[in-house]
């Protein structure tokens, strides 16, 4: 790695599913939040189609970007399942049977009573070198090569890897997160929010304008931080330039 390594997340969504609006993609919301959580930040997505060149300059582009990089879909048993293939391309080695793997899914699908045929297996091959990442669900493992993290695309056996996926790497102390709803325009406010930036530069905040009805409407605000005193004294700071009456604590 090198100093252009910063300690975020990239997120890469792989599939012509997605963009041709076919699926709705729920996975980056999923990760993104859960990853703060452990104090892991989320700086870019990307979501793109189901091609080696694509996904292998993409990859190569992230993963030198940032610390970590999490992809997900393109690893099941179909046609356009190249996502593993073109992760040994763009690590420059072998794609293989991976014999754990292979194990795993024979024991899957003996158990369950299907056949484990040719199309089954691909999800066996994984480039060399890489490590398994557990799949609760339906077997076929994801894998890890060097910071990058090769997820499932069907959100339910991404969820069951990335608790995985977490352990790896380097997590902070959790984020302290307040979500206040602001009756007041964001236009009004605005000022408020970067006196309180200016104070505090270690508290971030995220303001959401909402319209319920022509005459309500105001701003859902999100402060995160990992310091209690500089949340603390940002909440106080609203407080003291808004009324009591247009915080309504979520």
């Amino acid at each position: 790695m090198n100093n252009l390594v910063s300690e975020n997340v990239a997120i890469v969504i792989i599939g012509d599913e997605i963009l041709s609006g076919r699926t709705r993609d729920t996975n980056f919301n999923f990760i993104s939040k859960n990853l703060l959580k452990y104090g892991i930040l989320v700086s870019e997505c990307r979501i793109i189609s189901d091609s080696k060149n694509e996904i292998i300059s993409t990859v190569n582009e992230l993963r030198k970007k940032y610390k970590y990089v999490i992809t997900t879909g393109g690893i099941g048993p179909t046609h356009d399942d190249i996502t593993s293939e073109s992760m040994a391309d763009a690590f420059g080695v072998e794609i293989e049977s991976n014999q754990d793997a292979f194990n795993i899914l024979s024991d899957y699908y003996k158990n369950i009573g299907a056949n484990f045929n040719e199309a089954r297996q691909r999800m066996a091959k994984i480039p060399l070198g890489a490590k398994l990442i557990k799949n609760q669900i339906s077997a076929a493992p994801g894998f890890k090569i060097e910071n990058v993290f090769v997820l499932a695309g069907v959100p339910k056996i991404m969820k069951s890897m990335l608790n995985e996926v977490i352990q790896y790497m380097d997590q902070k102390e959790k984020a302290i997160n307040i979500k206040l709803k602001v009756m007041a325009p964001e236009g009004e406010i605005a000022n408020i929010l970067e006196k309180i930036i200016e104070k505090h530069s270690d508290v971030k905040i995220g303001s959401y304008p909402f319209f319920e009805s022509d005459k309500i409407f105001g701003v859902n605000l999100e402060l995160n931080s990992y310091n209690d005193n500089s949340i603390k004294n940002a909440l106080k700071f609203l407080k003291i330039h808004l009324s009591e009456e247009s915080i309504n604590y979520k």
